[in-house]
């Protein structure tokens, strides 16, 4: 009879090559993308991180799993029970707890209540890759006065990350105040002419403000791990 871990091996075969090795070669581990896998491929791929980890003996490093469904994250909870599901942020985490931070800080900057999902994605991210973070939210160009409440707490990051849909102005406000780099997320958030998100990505690869890097558009798993590889101790 197979073991389990071979069973789950021959399953992982037909869906996906793991990169064991990331977390050594880079110094971080690869995330697990769901959005365009089934429930049980994302399965197959949890099963075979969690027997990898137990054939080991070792502590597993951090599992990301991003744009996660409901559906993805129960059948990553199947086999993970005890992962972390944050579905704001549509993002499962494994081991639930991030690891003791190190390096320098990380503030994430939402514009707007409705950017917070791929604000929370990128500070989780940033957390979950060993950074400590900060969140500051709604406070976008519309009523300007609200980021000067939070310099202190910008100019103390080693790298921000400014998320904002509609014009996408507020990432070339945050470069002009601060010394740490800025990474820039353009969301999908806006009406028509906003183009679902491409009037922000414009405008935040035509800021004025040296320093900026931008981003694909909701991309908040890309930005927070950027920000995370600049804060690096």
């Amino acid at each position: 009879m197979a073991e389990p871990v071979d069973d789950a091996l021959a399953e992982l075969a037909l869906v996906a090559d793991l990169d064991h090795d990331r977390a050594t070669r880079r110094g971080y581990p690869e995330a697990v993308y769901c959005e365009p896998k089934t429930p049980d491929q994302v399965r197959i791929v949890a099963a075979a991180l969690r027997d990898r980890a137990g054939a080991t003996d070792g502590v597993p490093p951090v599992a990301l799993f991003t744009r996660a469904s409901d559906e993805h994250a129960r059948a990553v909870l199947d086999v993970l029970p005890d992962a972390r599901w944050e579905p704001q942020a549509r993002l499962v985490a494994w081991p639930p707890q991030p690891p003791a931070p190190t390096g320098g800080r990380v503030v994430v900057v939402a514009a707007g209540t409705s950017d917070l999902p791929v604000a929370h994605e990128a500070a989780l991210t940033a957390g979950y890759l060993g950074r400590a973070t900060d969140l500051v939210v709604d406070v976008g160009v519309a009523g300007l006065h609200r980021i000067t409440r939070h310099l202190g707490t910008l100019r103390a990051a080693r790298a921000v990350v400014v998320v904002a849909g509609m014009d996408g102005a507020l990432p070339g406000v945050v470069a002009g105040l601060v010394a740490a780099p800025v990474v820039a997320v353009p969301t999908s958030v806006g009406y028509g002419a906003s183009f679902g998100g491409i009037a922000a990505l414009l405008t935040m690869l035509n800021a004025c403000a040296p320093g900026i890097g931008v981003v694909n558009i909701d991309n908040g798993y890309g930005a927070g791990h950027l920000a995370a590889q600049i804060a690096a101790p």
